[in-house]
């Protein structure tokens, strides 16, 4: 049992120091995958990796449902948080008492027509939706490669899964994702 396992359970039974000494142990896992998501975000986007992780940690340690089994669900939960928190700030933005549907537009880029990334972002996360309901582990992959950057080995490793199996997972996900998408 690794120390972060140790620590998930002693958070469980309500030990309250022991968030304290979990946050060093995952702080820069976190931190480093956040960086990874964030570089694949639009360019006018104003949050940072840090802002996501500590958003993404408050949600984890500040809910009542502090039960995780082992590092990978730990992990999985945290790619859960993190997802939710850019799919929220995609509805923010695009709701009408913050603008609704305008954009910010460069004026030199005013003859290109293309989806914003926030309505890709919201397409992709239901269509995601639809594939949770369908196949949970393929959904939960597909949350670890999209919205937390990791690589098929990593996700793997999370999932409890081996890597040719990922590699089978992912191929089929971003098929049946590219199908809903395109259906919507």
């Amino acid at each position: 049992m690794t120390d972060v396992t140790r620590i998930l359970h002693s958070v469980e039974s309500g030990d309250a120091k022991a968030a304290d000494r979990l946050l060093p142990l995952v702080y820069d896992e976190l931190r480093k995958l956040a960086a990874h998501k964030m570089v694949n975000e639009s360019s006018g986007h104003t949050l940072q990796p840090t802002a996501l992780v500590h958003e993404a940690w408050l949600r984890l340690v500040g809910s009542e449902q502090r039960t995780w089994q082992n590092r990978a669900h730990f992990f999985g939960a945290a790619a859960e948080a993190m997802r939710r928190i850019l799919i929220d700030r995609a509805r923010r933005k695009r709701a009408m008492r913050h603008g609704g549907g305008q954009k910010r537009v460069d004026v030199e880029d005013v003859e290109i027509a293309s989806a914003t990334a926030d309505d890709q972002l919201l397409a992709v996360n239901e269509a995601l939706d639809k594939l949770a309901a369908q196949d949970k582990q393929k959904a939960e992959l597909v949350k670890l490669r999209y919205f937390v950057g990791m690589t098929i080995e990593e996700a793997a490793q999370i999932l409890g899964v081996s890597e040719p199996t990922a590699k089978r997972y992912w191929t089929y996900a971003r098929a049946w994702l590219y199908h809903e998408i395109q259906k919507g």
